[in-house]
């Protein structure tokens, strides 16, 4: 259960977000997304406040992105996956934008292919061109590389950047690899037991923390 009592991330940053399995990470993002409400206070996003059982506004809602650790495919091709959103929002050249996605990425040879015949790492990486395709506001993303090896990590941390680069976009990151999190955040949080215990620069979270449990943490100690 998560218990926060502030968080505020800044239109147009990288947050990442740290800590051990089961410590609330994934509900964090469900949160952020408008997939399960509060059960207590509010969430403020682009000055319009949510709280209650309401389901979020739909124009909010398609602001806001989440790739999954384990994507869910349509059973169509790679290409019209990628598509999808553009279509469902009355993008133009959807095809168009999805193929030059797909090849920023490396997936081009796959595009014609069913979506659920790929294994979990291309899959990882289709879920990522269909997220950045569409250029959102926010980006949440659950562990984008876990599944990937370093040449495919390094490509996807490069498209990461370069959409933070074009489209000032805001993402929140949930990693377990602590390097990615330094290399990708401008700020970094600790989550532990479903409660913040640090959040602050990257640098300074790495460098100097102010929490034990945060300095354990980023030593590779057992802190749970």
């Amino acid at each position: 259960m998560l218990d926060i009592p502030l968080l505020e991330v800044w239109r147009g940053e990288s947050l990442a977000i740290v800590g051990p399995s089961g410590a609330g990470k994934s509900s964090l993002l469900r949160l952020l997304n408008f997939l399960e409400p509060p059960t207590s206070g509010t969430i403020t996003f682009q000055g319009r406040t949510l709280g209650g059982h309401a389901a979020a506004p739909l124009d909010l809602r398609r602001q806001v992105t989440t790739v999954f650790q384990r994507p869910a495919p349509l059973s169509t091709s790679v290409l019209d996956n990628v598509a999808y959103g553009l279509r469902l929002r009355g993008a133009p050249q959807a095809r168009e934008r999805a193929a030059a996605a797909l090849a920023r990425l490396g997936l081009a040879r796959l595009a014609g292919k069913p979506a659920r015949t790929l294994s979990g790492g291309e899959l990882q990486r289709v879920a990522l061109a269909r997220a950045l395709v569409i250029e959102p506001q926010v980006l949440l993303l659950d562990e984008p590389t876990a599944n990937l090896d370093l040449y495919n990590a390094q490509q996807i941390e490069q498209a990461l950047a370069d959409l933070r680069a074009r489209c000032d976009t805001t993402i929140v990151l949930v990693t377990h690899n602590i390097f990615q999190a330094r290399r990708l955040g401008q700020r970094a949080a600790l989550l532990l037991e479903g409660q913040i215990v640090e959040i602050t620069d990257v640098q300074a979270f790495f460098e100097s923390p102010r929490d034990v449990r945060t300095a354990a943490f980023v030593r590779g100690d057992m802190i749970y």
